[in-house]
């Protein structure tokens, strides 16, 4: 009985959410397309002719957004969950860290400009272990970006502050000529989310 007011709560609560309603409104599949909206206004990474790498992208939130900014460039999208058809971007189903799919990622592109990621781990109950994990899978998101932006290409992914932001941080700094921890408006007061915009390979 507890768990189903629990959900019951949780849907009414995301009904009311403004960003979930005004996702609905535009056409949208989720409301994180608002906070790739917001980013790309602060830091202009997505051009005409980007190239453009989306790691985690079901359901396709991200991925539209990029669509209506790059008309030239490539877009790949890639996620282990199923992701429905955008027209004009490519989508291949499996886990970007495997060997085999590294490499039809670099046969699909000439360059890289982005690499765009908004993973996360599915809940455990545990935040700071959720936070951990996802946490892991920047770190692998950020070393894939390493070996395929250009020099100047730009790499934004999702964290969540916690134990293993400060080895993200150093490592961020590490591999790339500009690094900036920022936090959209569209993002929930509550959630420790943060997204990590790093621009220039070193």
């Amino acid at each position: 009985m507890k768990k189903n007011k629990i959900s019951k709560d949780w849907l009414n609560k995301k009904k009311r959410d403004p960003f979930f309603i005004k996702s609905k409104i535009y056409g949208y599949r989720s409301r994180s397309a608002f906070k790739l909206i917001e980013m790309n206004k602060k830091f202009k990474f997505l051009r005409n002719n980007t190239n453009l790498l989306d790691l985690g992208s079901s359901p396709g939130g991200w991925s539209q957004v990029a669509k209506k900014e790059i008309n030239k460039g490539k877009i790949l999208a890639i996620d282990i969950q199923p992701m429905d058809k955008i027209n004009n971007i490519d989508f291949i189903k499996g886990d970007f860290s495997e060997n085999e799919i590294q490499e039809k990622i670099k046969k699909y592109f000439s360059k890289i400009d982005v690499v765009l990621s908004d993973m996360a781990t599915n809940t455990t109950g545990n935040k700071n272990l959720d936070s951990y994990n996802t946490g892991e899978l920047c770190l692998k998101a950020m070393d894939l970006a390493r070996n395929i932006l250009h020099n100047d290409g730009v790499f934004l992914s999702k964290l969540f502050m916690g134990s293993i932001f400060a080895e993200i941080n150093e490592k961020a700094n590490k591999c790339f000529k500009k690094v900036v921890k920022y936090k959209p408006s569209s993002s929930k007061k509550e959630s420790k989310e943060i997204y990590i915009y790093c621009k220039g390979v070193l």
